[in-house]
Order: C-alpha cells, then sequence, then structure tokens
C-alpha cells in the first residue's frame, strides 16, 4: 500500500511539472509572437502578468494532482477507459470521442462559467481572472484555486466513463491548452475570413472571448458558441 500510495504521490508532482512546464512553454511563446506582432501591445502590464503567471502556477498544481493520479490508474490499474489498441474500438470512434470530450467539456464549462458570474460567487472565485485587463497570453490559467478545480476535473473524471484512445486524449489536451492562450491573447490571431466564416460563427476565438472579459455577462463557451447562442448569450465579436 506505501509503495502504490508513493507512486501515486509521484505521478501527480510529476505531472504538475509538465502542466506547469507546459503553461510556461506555451503562454510564453504567444506572449513571445504577440511581442513580435503588437509591438507594445501588454506594455504597462508588467505587474498584472506577473499576478496571471503566479495564479497560473499554483493551478498547475489543482491540474495537475488529478491528472497523475489518472495517469497513475491507468498504467498501474487500469482503472480508466483509455486504451492504446487501435483495434479495441471501431477507427471512426476516434474522432467521434474526441468531439463527444470537447462536447461535454464545452457543456460543462458553459453553465458552471454562468454559475461563477452569480454576483456572490463571482466576487469570491471568479474576480481573480477578470482581474486580467485586459487578458494577455498569461491569463489563460489565471483562476482562483476553486475554480481552477471546477475547470480541471472534468477530463480526469471523463476518462472513467466514456474510452478514449490515448493520442485523441493528446489532442484534447492540446486544444484546450491552445485555446485557452489564444482565447485569451487581447488580439485575434486568426484571418477575418475564418472569424468570420460559416465555421468561424460556431467557434470561439479571441474576439468572441475578449467581449467576454469587455462585457462579463455574455459569451461564456470555452470552444464553441452553441450554448451562447441557444441561451441567448452570444453577444458577437469585439475587435481586440
Amino acid at each position: 500500500m506505501n509503495g502504490a500510495l508513493a507512486s501515486a504521490t509521484f505521478s501527480a508532482i510529476a505531472m504538475t511539472v509538465i502542466v506547469a512546464l507546459r503553461y510556461l512553454a506555451t503562454s510564453g511563446l504567444f506572449a513571445w509572437a504577440t511581442r513580435k506582432v503588437r509591438p507594445g501591445h501588454y506594455r504597462g502590464l508588467e505587474r498584472q502578468i506577473r499576478s496571471e503567471i503566479g495564479w497560473s502556477l499554483a493551478t498547475a498544481a489543482i491540474y495537475g494532482v488529478p491528472a497523475g493520479i489518472v495517469a497513475w490508474g491507468w498504467q498501474q490499474r487500469g482503472w480508466t477507459r483509455i486504451y492504446t489498441d487501435l483495434a479495441a474500438y471501431p477507427l471512426w470512434w476516434m474522432p467521434l470521442s474526441l468531439l463527444t470530450y470537447l462536447i461535454v467539456h464545452d457543456t460543462w464549462f458553459y453553465w458552471t462559467h454562468r454559475w461563477m458570474h452569480r454576483p456572490a460567487v463571482f466576487r469570491a472565485i471568479h474576480a481573480i481572472h477578470h482581474a486580467s485587463r485586459p487578458p494577455t497570453a498569461w491569463a489563460a490559467m489565471n483562476f482562483h484555486p476553486v475554480e481552477a478545480a471546477v475547470v480541471s476535473l472534468l477530463i480526469p473524471a471523463l476518462v472513467f466513463v466514456i474510452p478514449i484512445h490515448i493520442a485523441m486524449l493528446g489532442t484534447i489536451l492540446v486544444i484546450m491548452t491552445v485555446m485557452g492562450v489564444t482565447n485569451h491573447m487581447g488580439w485575434e490571431m486568426f484571418p477575418r475570413w475564418l472569424v468570420h466564416s460559416t465555421a468561424g460563427k460556431w467557434l470561439i476565438t479571441a474576439s468572441h472571448h475578449h467581449r467576454h472579459h469587455e462585457l462579463y455577462r455574455c459569451n461564456y463557451g470555452l470552444y464553441f458558441r452553441f450554448w451562447d447562442r441557444l441561451c441567448g448569450t452570444d453577444k458577437g465579436l469585439s475587435a481586440p
């Protein structure tokens, strides 16, 4: 039992380090791109950025611990529905499982995000994230610990319920990381023709999420605009 506990603890610590390094590398890359493409865009925000990095590194531990336990449970105990054998499920299930995870995650995020905008909850928890004015590439994981826990626990829970190939799980983490950073950069990196295309009307980019940081009570989604459109909370695009 002690050996299992030590192994699980090591996995949690290792995953925390990985999440922290992933955050620093990804946010650092897009912050560097911002300096190159839009010189001076983050001028005067040095104190805010230091706060964003500090909260984000704390969030890395909250993300990393459940992820590490899941990784340990998968490798050592076979507890999860993560699989590596391509013959275990039909090949069409791989893209379908990816889409399923994204839709479920988006739904979870939309409704918990709306809950966090209730006045008392906002003041106690979500105000930390909205202290980024304007948000920067470093703000993607700038969360109060309670918000970090709410945001981070769904994917680890899903792997116990919905089968997913390890490559698709990795793809989800990449999408989640890249969209989290690019949606907070404070400027739109995707071309106008894409943002205003038919597909762009259903996908969230910085132009959509920046409006949330401007108006607060709108544009709550993570990946897709479906719930915002259905619930009347889609207030269009900003021009960051």
